[in-house]
Formats: structure tokens, C-alpha cells, sequence
């Protein structure tokens, strides 16, 4: 790498896409975000990504840059091998060789990985888990998922689905979860159910469940009315103000969370937790007794050091920009 080397780098979600020109060092040269349009189909969302992604690098070259390789991260079973994003309920990709299509595009080397798991990579090497061998990065927003880092490199698993904690079985008389199967800890301790069993606590029209809530857990506007949502950060508010209810389902959400991540520590034995997404934004309102009853649950299992992730939502394009200069290493 020199001096004007950059990588071009995409998280792609369900709504809209991060992107940016990022060096070899980590740092952002250039940021845009676009919207992806997920209900027009997965012909039309690969058509925006290589259109965008075609777009940045042309912008790198007018100013003077170099782009060097591209890396791009989609939600949804991720064959990572073989470049194919398998299946996205969110973007609707069904065997989408996306890796290929972008490299024939743009003709530069090209990386396709899971977001969660870019997330996770980028956390454990230059963000909250840095100076960790193993870490556990959980993102908890709409679902819960994760990504086991170890040495700097992310497992994927035998089927490209690694990382789906949020399906641990934690509450076999719960709510069914989307999955099919009840009580998988993200229908207790996600965000939209912590806003969902609220709703349902209080019966309250405002607090009804929304499929289109915000993923990080923030209000958002009812389309009808134009009154908001009570979300996962305002119950949890509520629940450091003391109201009852909203204490109650705070309470539900923790004692579930800390049930999976002592699921999840006596599977991996890592040293750091890393916590995003909206929930972890709670701040000392989940940490602390988080810690607490996650402590109460492990006996002779190390206890993991539990923290909040330190690059926001940048993450996912900052893990996409490391599968991507990963890439070039292995040529």
C-alpha cells in the first residue's frame, strides 16, 4: 500500500447503505450513505450496490486516490468462501454471487461479508476489543446477532451462519420468534421486543409494535398519525425513572441477555464482550446489572470483561474495508 491507497467499502442493510473511502490506516477519507430500496427487489438492490460501489471509486480516482479494493457487507447467510450472498430476508438476496458482480464491475479485488461479523472484526481489531485475543462482539437492535473474533479473524461457520445468538433458546414458553420457534432470546431481549413487550404491558396504541422501527432502538414516526413510538431507549429511560412496568420488561430483557451471553461465554470463553447496537446505548442502565446477573450465572467459567462498542455505526464499513485489504494479503 501507498500514500493515496484507498478501499472502497459498503454495509448494505435492509433500508439503507453506509459507504465510504476508507485508507489502509482505518481512517475515512470519504463517506456516503444511500438508500437501498430493499422492496424493489434483489435485481435492483445488486444494481444500486454495484452503481454506488462504481461511483465512490470514481470519485477516489478524481481526487487523486487510488482505489485499491472493495469490500461489501450484506445482512443474512453469507458465503464468504464463495462470494454468494445465500439469503437475505431483509434485502431479499437468494444465491447472489454479489462478489463476482462487483469485481467484473469495478475490476478491483473484492471481499463479500456478513455485516454483523465485519462489525464484530472491526471491533475486536480497532475498536472496544482491540486488546483482546478472543472476543464476542453481540450486536442487539431489531435481532440479536454476533460474531466470534479470535486472533483478528472472524468465524463464519461449516454453512456461512455462525454468530445467530439471538435464536438461543432461552425461554421455551416465550413469544415465538420469526424463526418459527418460541422463545429465542431476541424475542425477549432485542430491541423491538423490549418495545413490544411494553406495548403490550400498557396497551398503549402509541407503543404497538412496529416491524419498521428503527433497528437501533430510537423513536420513529407513525406514518398516520405522525406520534411516536415508545422504543426500547424510552422504555428503558422509564425504567431508570422507576416507572414500574417499563422496570419489569428492563428487567425481563437483562436476566434473558445474561442468560445468552453465559450461553455464549461457556461456548467460546472469551475474554471481552463487546455490546452494540441500540440497546448497548442504555449505558450504565444495562451494564451494570448486566454484569451483575451475568456474573450470578457462571461458576467455574472465566468472567468476560463486558463493554460497549467504540465505533458506532461506522463499524460494519470499517469491517468491510479489513475483509477487503484482507483480500488483497491472500493475492
Amino acid at each position: 500500500m501507498i500514500d493515496g491507497d484507498v478501499v472502497v467499502a459498503l454495509d448494505v442493510g435492509g433500508t439503507g447503505m453506509k459507504c465510504a473511502l476508507i485508507r489502509p490506516d482505518g481512517v475515512v477519507v470519504h463517506a456516503e450513505r444511500h438508500p437501498t430500496d430493499a422492496g424493489r427487489g434483489a435485481d435492483a438492490v445488486v444494481g444500486t450496490i454495484l452503481a454506488v460501489a462504481d461511483g465512490l471509486a470514481g470519485k477516489a480516482r478524481a481526487d487523486g486516490l487510488t482505489p485499491t479494493a472493495l469490500g461489501i457487507v450484506v445482512p443474512g447467510v453469507v458465503d464468504e468462501a464463495r462470494g454468494v450472498a445465500v439469503w437475505s430476508a431483509n434485502v431479499g438476496f437468494r444465491d447472489v454471487p454479489l462478489r463476482d458482480l462487483a469485481s467484473a464491475r469495478l475490476g478491483l479485488p473484492t471481499a463479500l461479508g456478513h455485516d454483523v461479523r465485519a462489525g464484530g472484526l472491526a471491533e475486536a481489531r480497532i475498536g472496544a476489543g482491540r486488546d483482546a485475543e478472543h472476543v464476542l462482539f453481540v450486536a442487539i437492535g431489531t435481532g440479536i446477532a454476533a460474531a466470534h473474533v479470535v486472533a483478528g479473524s472472524a468465524a463464519t461457520g461449516a454453512h456461512g451462519a455462525a454468530g445467530e445468538l439471538g435464536h438461543i433458546l432461552v425461554r421455551p414458553a416465550g413469544p415465538i420468534c420469526g424463526c418459527g420457534r418460541p422463545g429465542c432470546l431476541e424475542t425477549i431481549a432485542s430491541a423491538s421486543a423490549v418495545a413490544r413487550r411494553y406495548a403490550e404491558l400498557t396497551a398503549d396504541p402509541e407503543s404497538t409494535d412496529r416491524s419498521d422501527a428503527t433497528p437501533d432502538g430510537r423513536s420513529a414516526d407513525l406514518p398516520d398519525t405522525g406520534r411516536t413510538m415508545v422504543t426500547a431507549a424510552e422504555v428503558a429511560a422509564r425504567a431508570a425513572a422507576g416507572e414500574e412496568l417499563a422496570t419489569r420488561v428492563w428487567r425481563e430483557a437483562v436476566e434473558a441477555l445474561a442468560d445468552g451471553l453465559a450461553t455464549g461465554q461457556a461456548l467460546f470463553d472469551v475474554e471481552t464482550i463487546v455490546l452494540g447496537g441500540g440497546l448497548a446505548q442504555a449505558g450504565a442502565g444495562l451494564f451494570d446489572p448486566l454484569r451483575a446477573a451475568l456474573r450470578d450465572r457462571l461458576t467455574f467459567h472465566r468472567e468476560p470483561r463486558l463493554v460497549a462498542a467504540a465505533l458506532g455505526d461506522e463499524a460494519g464499513c470499517l469491517g468491510a474495508a479489513l475483509l477487503a485489504l484482507d483480500q488483497l494479503e491472500k493475492r
